[in-house]
């Protein structure tokens, strides 16, 4: 995103300019005038967003710069003090989200077993057993699951729960998908795992996604975009593409461009880290 549309997006003003400043072209969510304060200290102030439509946007920043409760004022979990959020025009309650927690062993559900987990919010949207169960088995076919999926979440490993986890939030087919740390309590295996499905469940649903990372090696492979935050009260620093075409390999770490754009990435991190 160029500079000029950053300075525009952040310009202090009314409020109610803020909420009709337009969106940039493809947008999917909008941002206008977001404010949050903790203890009396502002977080954010009049922050301003546009995250693109069936794109996958990481967040990344220095520790308490806000990005989990950025994420989580955009998916309704955190209440704002000012500003409001839009999904194509649409309030948040009009809109399909999924959320993949980074604690997957509390987001599951301990007293039925994975393929009822899975199926839950199906059945919660009151779906007929047939619709149920082929919904569950597209995804089952789109993750290769190996493992029985009638077992508890406490005969799973970590890896195979948090596949469990990101299955659920894409049974209802979200509008958009939230993922907070999705890689951050997995071995380097079922990392490259998950970062492979869930390449291609973008590439196969269109599903814009929001991560939150604290690695800066998963922010940038994931991404078409990395938001880029400053110390509080956070702004954006920058907004970094990364076009490297999907899939991307294991071995897209070591591509020119994956460098490059990691590189650029640390240096405006180590800026805002200093500042």
């Amino acid at each position: 995103m160029k500079t000029e549309l950053i300075d525009a997006l952040q310009a202090v003003a009314e409020p109610a300019t803020l909420l009709n400043l337009p969106a940039a072209p493809k947008t999917h969510v909008t941002v206008r005038g977001l404010c949050k304060s903790f203890a009396g200290q502002p977080l954010y102030q009049n922050f301003n967003l546009d995250l693109p439509r069936g794109e996958i946007v990481s967040i990344f920043g220095p520790n308490g710069c806000g990005k989990s409760t950025l994420m989580n004022m955009i998916a309704g979990l955190v209440p704002l003090d000012a500003g409001q959020i839009l999904f194509d025009g649409k309030d948040l309650k009009d809109t399909a989200i999924g959320y993949v927690f980074q604690n997957y062993r509390d987001a599951l559900f301990p007293w039925i077993n994975a393929w009822d987990n899975i199926a839950y919010p199906l059945k919660r949207q009151g779906l007929k057993p047939a619709a149920v169960k082929a919904r569950v088995d597209e995804l089952v076919a789109l993750f290769e699951i190996r493992f029985d999926l009638k077992r508890y979440p406490y005969e799973l490993s970590g890896g195979q729960m948090q596949t469990v986890c990101i299955m659920r939030s894409l049974a209802t087919r979200p509008e958009v998908l939230f993922l907070d740390e999705p890689f951050s309590a997995l071995d380097f295996e079922m990392t490259l795992f998950i970062r492979a499905k869930l390449q291609e469940a973008q590439l196969a649903t269109g599903t814009t996604m929001v991560i939150v990372s604290h690695d800066l090696e998963d922010a940038v492979f994931l991404a078409d975009h990395i938001l880029l935050l400053t110390r509080r009260p956070t702004r954006i620093a920058e907004i970094v593409p990364f076009t490297l075409p999907r899939p991307r390999l294991p071995e897209a770490v070591a591509d020119p461009e994956f460098v490059r754009v990691k590189a650029h990435t640390l240096e405006v991190f180590r800026r805002e880290m200093n500042a």
